[in-house]
C-alpha cells in the first residue's frame, strides 16, 4: 500500500503501511541475550504462580498472512476485504507511533471530545472502505449511522476505530474492532439493521500494544497475524520481511479459568449476584488483569488461551458497549475459538441479538465458557 498523508484539523500525520522491514544486527543480536531467571520455592523471585507467563514457544519459520489467507480463507473477496482492513491497521499502527494525544476540539455524536487520535484512526478506517471495490456500506463507532461507500460492493464494514481513548493518554495498550457483514444481511438494504452478530461473515480485532497483532476468523478458526515482526529465520532473499506473518493459529480458548477481568464494577453495589460473583473470585484467588480497555482485556483470552470478562448492567449502570461495533466482532472470534457469550438478560449468545439500532446498547460477558454459565447463574439467576 503506498504511503499516503492524512491532514486533519490541528493535526497532520504521514501514516504508512510499509513497515520497518530492514534487518536491524543490533536487535537481533539483542534477541539472542539469554535472561537467567531463577525461581526459588515455586516463586520466592523469577515468575509468580499468577503471572501466567506466555508458553508460546519460538518457530523455525513462521507463515505470511498470503500463504495463511490463500489456505484458509476460501472466499476470494472476504480475502480481499481482510487484507484492507489489515492495511488499514497498518496504517493506524504508523499513525499511533508520530501522533500526540491531544484533545481534537470536536466531539462525536454522543457529546464525548474527539482526541486526536480517534480522529486519525477512523479517517483511515473511512478511507480503507470507500476506497474498496468490495465494501458496499460503512458504519464507525464515533458516528453510527450506516453510510454508502461503493454501490457494487458485497460486504457491510463497521467498526470502533480506537477502543480505549480513556487509556491512550497512558501509553497503555488500545484496538481497534471491526464486525464485516454481507450487504444481504438482515431486514434493509444496508446489512445490519435486523441482522445479528452470528450473520457476521468475519471479524478483526487489532491490538496496538508493545506490538500490532491483530485477531482474525479465518474458515477453520481463529488466527492471529503481527505486523513489522522481523523474527530470525523469516528474512526474504531482498533481506526485507513480510509486512504480516502469521503468529497463532487456530487459537483455542480453553473452558476455565483463573483471569478475571471485571468491568462495571459499580454494579455491583445494585446487582447482588455481581457482587457475590466478584467476591468468589477474590476467595477462590483468581488473577485480575484489567486495563479499562475492552480490546485488550479480552484479546488476553487468546494469548492466555483463557479469561473472562464481565460487564453487568443496573439501572444506575446502564449498558455502554455497542452490539454492534464491540460485542459482536468479539463474540463471533470468542465463540469460533471454543470459547462463550452471555448477552447478559437471557443468559443466550450475545451473537443472537438482533441489531435494531445502529447505536444499539449491550450488557456483555464473554470468555471461558463455563466462567460465562457461572456468571449465568450467579448474575443473572439462569
Amino acid at each position: 500500500m503506498a504511503a499516503q498523508t492524512f491532514a486533519m484539523p490541528t493535526v497532520a500525520v504521514r501514516a504508512s503501511a510499509a513497515p520497518r522491514r530492514a534487518a536491524r544486527s543490533s536487535v537481533k543480536a539483542a534477541r539472542t541475550l539469554k535472561r537467567d531467571v531463577r525461581v526459588a520455592d515455586g516463586d520466592a523471585y523469577g515468575a509468580s504462580g499468577t503471572s501466567f507467563y506466555t508458553t508460546t514457544e519460538k518457530q523455525d519459520s513462521y507463515d505470511s498472512l498470503d500463504a495463511v489467507l490463500d489456505a484458509k480463507c476460501a472466499d476470494p473477496e472476504v480475502k480481499i476485504v481482510i487484507k484492507e482492513q489489515l492495511d488499514a491497521c497498518a496504517d493506524i499502527t504508523e499513525a499511533l507511533r508520530s501522533a500526540l494525544v491531544t484533545v481534537e476540539g470536536s466531539a462525536n455524536t454522543f457529546g464525548d471530545a474527539q482526541l486526536s487520535v480517534d480522529v486519525i484512526a477512523d479517517q483511515i478506517m473511512w478511507d480503507a472502505v470507500k476506497s474498496s471495490a468490495v465494501v458496499a456500506w460503512g458504519a464507525s463507532e464515533e458516528e453510527p449511522e450506516v453510510k454508502a461507500c461503493n454501490p457494487n460492493g458485497r460486504f457491510t464494514v463497521c467498526w470502533d476505530p480506537l477502543d480505549g481513548s480513556s487509556i491512550v493518554d497512558n501509553n497503555w495498550a488500545v484496538g481497534t474492532m471491526i464486525g464485516i457483514w454481507s450487504k444481504e444481511s438482515g431486514s434493509g438494504e444496508d446489512g445490519l439493521i435486523g441482522a445479528t452478530g452470528r450473520d457476521q461473515v468475519t471479524s478483526l480485532i487489532a491490538l496496538y500494544g508493545p506490538r500490532t497483532t491483530v485477531l482474525v476468523g479465518l474458515d477453520d478458526g481463529v488466527y492471529e497475524f503481527s505486523y513489522g515482526c522481523t523474527p530470525d529465520g523469516c528474512q526474504l532473499p531482498d533481506g526485507s520481511f513480510e509486512p504480516w506473518i502469521c503468529s497463532r493459529k487456530q487459537i483455542q480458548i480453553k473452558p476455565d479459568t483463573r483471569i478475571f477481568s471485571p468491568a462495571n464494577m459499580r454494579a455491583g453495589n445494585q446487582v447482588e449476584g455481581y457482587k457475590q460473583l466478584l467476591n468468589f473470585y477474590q476467595d477462590e484467588g483468581y488473577t485480575l488483569r484489567y486495563s479499562g480497555g475492552l480490546v485488550p482485556d479480552v484479546y488476553q483470552q487468546f494469548t492466555k488461551n483463557m479469561g473472562i470478562f464481565t460487564n453487568p448492567t443496573s439501572d444506575k449502570s446502564p449498558a455502554k458497549l455497542r452490539l454492534a461495533f464491540e460485542a459482536s466482532p468479539f463474540g463471533l472470534l470468542v465463540e469460533k475459538a471454543g470459547g462463550k457469550t452471555s448477552d447478559g438478560v437471557s443468559g443466550g449468545s450475545v451473537l443472537d441479538v438482533q441489531i435494531n439500532t445502529v447505536d444499539q446498547r449491550t450488557p456483555l460477558c464473554i470468555g471461558s465458557a463455563n466462567e460465562v454459565d457461572r456468571f449465568n447463574k450467579m448474575v443473572l439467576g439462569k
